[in-house]
């Protein structure tokens, strides 16, 4: 049987209020999550201040989803939930950085990442 690593998820602490960020019309924030120990980026979605809030709340990314207007917690019907590692934000403050460390699929298809279509040869 394979080790499996046991993560616990922590309450974090953010030194910027995310009113500082800069947000589209909806009080979006891309965000792009990566694994924090092989830096393949995972998926990429959004988050609001109630997601960002929930995320430091419980140390579990929250997003908000687009097409169903509500908070998800990734990984909350599938078990392939994301422990949040580290959090960072660009230098124009308009892009999330999410170090995370994944349990399952991050994709909901089934793989690994969400990056796995190739645009190009």
């Amino acid at each position: 049987m394979k080790n499996q690593i046991e993560y616990v998820a922590k309450p974090l602490t953010c030194e910027l209020d995310f009113d500082t960020f800069k947000m589209d019309a909806n009080g979006l924030v891309p965000c792009i999550t990566q694994d924090y120990q092989t830096n393949e980026v995972l998926m990429m979605a959004y988050m609001n201040k109630e997601s960002f809030e929930k995320t430091l709340e419980t140390g579990y990314m929250v997003y908000y989803s687009r097409s169903r207007q509500k908070l998800w917690k990734k990984g909350e019907e599938s078990g392939h939930l994301q422990y949040v590692q580290e959090l960072l934000i660009d230098c124009d403050k308009d892009t999330i950085l999410a170090k995370v460390a994944q349990v399952g699929a991050a994709c909901h298809t089934g793989n690994p990442t969400c990056f796995y279509t190739s645009l190009t040869n």
